[in-house]
């Protein structure tokens, strides 16, 4: 969310990294998976990349664009909010979608629709057709994402799973740091005079260059045309989704108007009738959106919820130091996002060598992490409340946090979904990447809403910092609940990762 009241952009919390989540599925034999896994692999993680990328990378071009286009305030926060919004509500749609037509076609669909959006938004002639276009590459993405995770779980087995997820996990954290520094280039650089474009023009070569090359190297996984696609339920949830998050991405900007709150009750009845179509549906015997199955897999829903939490806590810190950095210390968007690849790297290197772990610690990691992420943030926070820079003690705490952070997020996931059935893997990937979402929209909402109502900018750096630490006190406590929630998924179920046998093909 951009705060448009600040002398510099203030960026969106970067997606919450789609964590690996290691579901057993059926492997799909494809002899060009077998002879090239890297090409294959580093496709899939670039598609990913991208949708990342473009959460983060537009907040640092807010002001060209604003100067450029004649943008008011609430269009500039349409920019930056309109794909935000569209991919949240629609993710599970597009896993849905997938699993019916076919999980590597409807990738290529996606890819090709945020190929075309980028294209579009490049190019816009003024802000009502750039924003329009960037929901557009919104639909795109949630159309894409989801299918990755899907096509990985089909297209490797055994250790090179594990590989791929790790990887998986690593490039997404390293892509949280990389969209706020690209951005800085890219409308630093100015290329040819065409200030703020590039920033969505750079996706359309590597775009071409990965739909040339899915059609070569990803074997066809194709989905049920037979599975019913609920309609209701789609629609149902996804306005209920649409209720909840854009009151939420735009209130603060707004002043919380009348019609936001209208908007979030809506969204809470509307919940409640989708919960009461999916029963009708399966009462029917059709196949619902989200079947209850899936929600009752053991230990799904408190690793959720803790997944939930843990998420907002990261998108409102890093939401908040930015802020802090920017308007409160005076440092570029560039340099914001330089001092936060400490995080990023650390929660990237915990994703890919947590397995290496002994088995014995598997079970209790998510809670060990936490315990440490949860004060690792108040202590940010105590360090920055002079209002002093961001030195080498701050970075090295912010790298401890972030291999603390991936010692849990990438268990939990493990936790959340290793005992959902096959047949359900893309309705419940679906499902947590939409949590991830939620909880990144939440957390920078409430969470800003916490920090901007402890200080008013222009401010000294010293009461900017005195806000910081009031919202990391806040985002402790959030965690200290995530870590309960942990501990009671991790009684509910034994993962499949930590089975007896410990096999590398039940990750």
């Amino acid at each position: 969310m951009t705060d448009l009241r600040t002398p510099d952009p203030t960026p969106t919390a970067p997606a919450a990294p789609a964590v690996p989540v290691p579901v057993p599925a059926p492997v799909v034999p494809a002899a060009a998976a077998a002879r090239r896994p890297g090409p294959v692999l580093g496709l899939l993680l670039a598609g990913q990349f991208m949708a990342l990328l473009d959460v983060s990378v537009v907040n640092v071009a807010v002001p060209s664009i604003r100067t450029d286009l004649g943008a008011s305030g609430a269009a500039l926060q349409l920019v930056v909010a309109g794909y935000t919004v569209a991919y949240a509500v629609l993710l599970i749609t597009g896993a849905r979608l997938g699993a019916r037509f076919g999980y590597t076609r409807t990738f290529r669909y996606g890819l090709a629709a945020f190929t075309t959006a980028s294209l579009a938004c490049g190019l816009a002639p003024a802000t009502g057709w750039l924003i329009g276009f960037r929901v557009v590459q919104g639909v795109g993405a949630a159309v894409m994402v989801p299918q990755v995770m899907s096509v990985i779980q089909r297209l490797f087995t055994g250790a090179a799973r594990v590989r791929a997820l790790g990887l998986y996990a690593a490039v997404l954290a390293g892509g949280l740091a990389v969209g706020q520094v690209v951005g800085g280039l890219l409308v630093s650089a100015d290329l040819f005079g065409t200030g703020w474009r590039p920033v969505f023009l750079v996706n359309v070569p590597l775009g071409l260059v990965l739909l040339a090359a899915s059609a070569r190297l990803l074997p066809p996984l194709p989905g049920d045309r037979g599975r019913g696609f609920d309609l209701p339920g789609l629609l149902t949830l996804a306005a209920a989704l649409g209720l909840l998050v854009v009151p939420l991405v735009l209130g603060h900007e707004l002043g919380w108007p009348a019609w936001g709150w209208a908007m979030l009750a809506g969204s809470a009845a509307l919940f409640a009738v989708f919960a009461a179509v999916e029963r009708r549906v399966a009462e029917r015997g059709g196949r619902p959106l989200i079947a209850g199955r899936v929600l009752r897999a053991p230990g799904l829903l408190s690793a959720a919820g803790s997944i939930f939490l843990i998420m907002a806590g990261f998108a409102g810190f890093m939401f908040a130091l930015a802020l802090h950095q920017q308007a409160g210390l005076g440092n570029s968007a560039l340099r914001a996002g330089l001092l936060s690849v400490p995080v990023s790297v650390g929660f990237g290197a915990a994703s890919l060598l947590w397995q290496r772990l002994p088995q014995r610690l598997h079970l209790v990691l998510p809670v060990l992490g936490l315990a440490v992420v949860a004060p690792g943030y108040v202590l940010v926070g105590l360090l920055l409340d002079g209002g002093g820079p961001v030195g080498p003690a701050v970075q090295a705490v912010l790298a401890v946090t972030g291999v603390a952070a991936g010692c849990a997020y990438s268990p939990l996931f493990a936790r959340a979904l290793g005992r959902v059935d096959p047949a359900d893997a893309a309705d419940a990937s679906g499902v947590m990447v939409t949590v991830l979402q939620l909880g990144q929209v939440i957390g920078v909402t409430l969470l800003g809403t916490v920090f901007l109502g402890a200080v008013s900018y222009p401010a000294p750096a010293r009461d900017s910092g005195h806000a910081l630490l009031v919202t990391t006190a806040v985002i402790g406590a959030a965690l200290a609940a995530a870590a309960v929630l942990a501990a009671l998924s991790g009684r509910t179920v034994r993962p499949a990762w930590a089975g007896e046998a410990g096999r590398t093909e039940d990750v």
